[in-house]
């Protein structure tokens, strides 16, 4: 219930408060790009349940239908959805999506549900008791690594090994310590980060869940996220 409230307030203060940023959002995007500015992607959200998430679209029209993971030198992705993704504005409409009650500010990011079906195993599908956020920790980190573990010439194969579940793990470590203060600070991580990219940041220390989740991703053998059944060949 306080989650909630909080999810609530915090997500009519962020549209009040970035209504022009969002503004801004949707006009580059109609001036880049023919087609609609918001793009609504399927996504699993709590229980697995598939909701529409709303982002500002940064992809050509027709390119959906490619590798659900987005590398950096991705063609499908016009120059000025380049810059939204990088400053992360591609994500704002989904304070939308929290105001109604489809997301929380922090919380597990939700995933496309061909990547849950095919790569999530009994443990890594715990992320998804609570409802999806708009930050976590496991998000934050691949914002700030995954330039450096993501291949282009197979993202989608590269992050469901690279980057999947090390991003689950440290999702499931914020769920074990979840508490205001800790959603708090995982926002104001966010706004920083953010910032120090948009000046140009590249190089980022490891995040202090990193070595908990590390730990927990050794006691899930094989792997949090690769069963082995579902391993690709």
């Amino acid at each position: 219930m306080v989650k909630r409230l909080f999810d609530i307030i915090a997500s009519l203060l962020g549209i009040i408060i970035l209504s022009p940023i969002l503004v801004l959002g949707f006009v580059s995007v109609k001036l880049s790009s023919p087609g609609p500015a918001i793009y609504r992607a399927r996504r699993a959200g709590r229980f697995g349940e598939v909701f529409l998430m709303h982002k500002f679209r940064t992809m050509h029209i027709g390119s959906e239908h490619g590798s659900a993971i987005t590398g950096a030198k991705d063609a499908r992705v016009f120059f000025v959805g380049r810059v939204l993704r990088k400053l992360k504005i591609d994500e704002l409409p989904q304070l939308f999506d929290i105001l109604i009650g489809r997301m929380s500010v922090v919380g597990p990011r939700p995933e496309d549900p061909r990547i849950v079906a095919q790569y999530y195993s009994s443990l890594s599908r715990e992320t998804l008791n609570i409802a999806p956020g708009l930050s976590s920790p496991g998000s934050i980190h691949y914002y700030t690594h995954s330039h450096l573990k993501l291949d282009d010439n197979d993202p989608e194969q590269s992050y469901v090994k690279n980057l999947l579940p090390i991003k689950l793990a440290m999702d499931l470590v914020y769920m074990r310590r979840s508490s205001m203060w800790y959603d708090l600070s995982i926002i104001l991580k966010t706004a920083a980060t953010i910032l120090l990219i948009g000046l140009g940041r590249k190089k980022f220390s490891e995040p202090a869940e990193l070595v908990e989740a590390q730990a927990l991703l050794e006691s899930a053998n094989p792997s949090l996220v690769l069963d082995p059944l579902t391993k690709p060949a």
